[in-house]
C-alpha cells in the first residue's frame, strides 16, 4: 500500500492531518496545471483552493479507479470551467494584450535566437487564450501538461474518439489564429517607419 493510499484512507476516517499532507503532496503540481487552464496565478489559486475545499467534502466519494491527482485535477478543472461560465467575457487579442503587457514585437530587427523563441511562446499562449474553451483546454490538457488521451478523456468525460477529432480541430484553429496574428503583426509598423 502506497503512503498516499494510507493518507487517503485515513483522511477518509477523518484525519485531518493526512487530508494536510495529501494537500501539500499535489498541491504545486495542481496549481501549475491550473495556471495553464485559467491562465492566471490568482485564478489557479482560488480554483485550487476551491477544487481541495470540495475534495476534502467529498473523500468518501473517491472510487479509486484513477489516480488521486486525476481526480484532484478533475474536481479543480471542472471548478475553473464553472468560474469561466460565470464570467463569460470573451477575451479579444487586444484585450489580452492589455491585460498580460504582451506586445507582439518585430522579429526581424531581433538579433538573438532566445529572445525570438520567447517571443514565439509568447505569441502561441497568447493564441491559445483567444480560442475558445473546448479548443483551450484540449490544446491545454494535451501540449502543455502532455497528458495521455486517456487522461483527457476521463478528466473530460467525453470518448477518446471524441478528444482525438477534439484536439485536431484545436490544433487547425490554433494554426488559423497563429497565422492570423503574425499577419497581424507584419502589417504594423516597425520602428524604423517613417509616418
Amino acid at each position: 500500500m502506497s503512503e498516499e493510499t494510507q493518507l487517503i484512507d485515513l483522511a477518509v476516517h477523518g484525519d485531518r492531518n493526512a487530508f494536510t499532507a495529501l494537500v501539500e503532496m499535489n498541491q504545486e503540481r495542481l496549481f501549475a496545471s491550473m495556471i495553464q487552464v485559467t491562465g492566471s496565478p490568482d485564478e489557479a489559486e482560488e480554483v485550487v483552493q476551491e477544487a481541495f475545499i470540495r475534495a476534502f467534502l467529498k473523500l468518501d466519494t473517491f472510487q479509486r479507479n484513477s489516480q488521486f491527482f486525476t481526480w484532484l485535477y478533475r474536481i479543480a478543472f471542472n471548478s475553473a470551467l464553472t468560474r469561466k461560465r460565470r464570467n463569460r467575457a470573451r477575451v479579444s487579442l487586444d484585450h489580452w494584450r492589455e491585460n498580460n503587457g504582451l506586445e507582439v514585437t518585430d522579429t526581424a530587427d531581433a538579433v538573438d535566437e532566445p529572445m525570438l523563441r520567447q517571443e514565439r511562446v509568447n505569441l502561441v499562449r497568447a493564441a491559445i487564450q483567444i480560442l475558445s474553451e473546448d479548443h483551450r483546454t484540449i490544446l491545454v490538457l494535451r501540449e502543455m501538461q502532455e497528458r495521455s488521451y486517456e487522461d483527457i478523456a476521463e478528466i473530460l468525460e467525453i470518448s477518446i474518439g471524441t478528444v482525438r477529432s477534439r484536439l485536431s480541430r484545436a490544433r487547425n484553429q490554433l494554426k488559423v489564429t497563429l497565422e492570423a496574428m503574425e499577419n497581424d503583426e507584419e502589417a504594423m509598423p516597425g520602428p524604423d517607419s517613417v509616418s
